[in-house]
């Protein structure tokens, strides 16, 4: 019995404090940065000024100022929000017709979509830099849009995919036997039965597309230029203006944590559709 009470007690205290400890593992590097960001990028180096220092605001003043943050800031915004719009309007019809009307290739063409995830995004850099320089789309929000969205595709189908499933066919049928059309089914009955789902994948791509920096910094240099070309700009070698980028950061990744904080409760009730029979 004694053996039995050590195990339950350390059961109840031992899991929450390794959840907390794990928790504050992967949330102190983002502390640290904020943390930097009020730093002069000369106090930003040097190991007496480590925890203790005279905070500064000069780091997002010159952000704003000289750096014409809210110009990046609503290249992220436009490229995000068209480019979850779009993966949505193109993916929601893809996978209502791979789950309630599925053929032999079905499964083949969603694993071939998600097997595109694991080619080099390398191998197809300067091709796709030659064809946008050539057909005039190089440093447009069309081009950006249009490349985010597709690499965010096959997430979206799978995703969907597997929300619908989840979905009674019995219910579609009466809808077609009622006259209701196509388009009637998936307005008028898949989408309000799947909203949490498919909210929870518009959440998720639109982090993607906020997050991505890859193709946002190498298809873009002025126009189109996203908070990722920012963060790029101010990069150095040997961290001589660690203060400065820790605020470029900040400015950047700030906007995506606060509203995944806020819409936590949505995602996580998205990512559980039909985990629970």
């Amino acid at each position: 019995m004694a053996i039995v009470s050590a195990n339950s007690s350390i059961s109840r205290y031992g899991r929450p404090v390794l959840a907390w400890g794990v928790a504050l593992l992967f949330f102190f590097p983002i502390f640290w940065m904020v943390l930097t960001s009020f730093k002069t990028d000369a106090d930003a180096v040097k190991p007496e000024f480590l925890i203790w220092f005279k905070p500064t605001l000069d780091n997002y003043l010159n952000l704003t100022e000289n750096y014409d943050y809210w110009r990046f800031a609503t290249n992220s915004v436009i490229t995000s929000v068209c480019a979850t719009l779009f993966t949505l309007v193109v993916g929601i019809p893809a996978a209502y017709a791979m789950a309630f009307n599925p053929s032999r290739a079905t499964k083949d063409i969603l694993m071939w979509m998600l097997s595109t995830k694991m080619l080099p995004a390398a191998a197809v850099l300067y091709p796709m830099i030659f064809l946008a320089k050539g057909i005039g789309l190089y440093d447009t929000h069309v081009l950006v849009i249009t490349v985010v969205s597709l690499i965010n595709l096959p997430i979206a189908i799978w995703m969907l995919f597997t929300y619908f499933k989840e979905i009674p066919k019995d219910i579609i049928e009466a809808g077609k036997m009622d006259g209701v059309s196509t388009w009637g089914e998936v307005k008028e009955i898949l989408i309000p039965l799947a909203w949490g789902g498919i909210a929870s994948t518009a959440l998720l791509i639109f982090i993607f597309c906020w997050n991505e920096a890859y193709w946002t910094v190498r298809l873009t240099t002025i126009d189109a230029a996203t908070l990722s070309k920012l963060i790029e700009g101010n990069r150095a070698p040997e961290g001589l203006f660690f203060g400065r980028l820790s605020a470029v950061s900040t400015a950047a990744v700030g906007p995506i944590v606060v509203l995944g904080w806020f819409c936590q409760k949505q995602l996580v009730q998205g990512l559980t559709f039909g985990a629970v029979k």
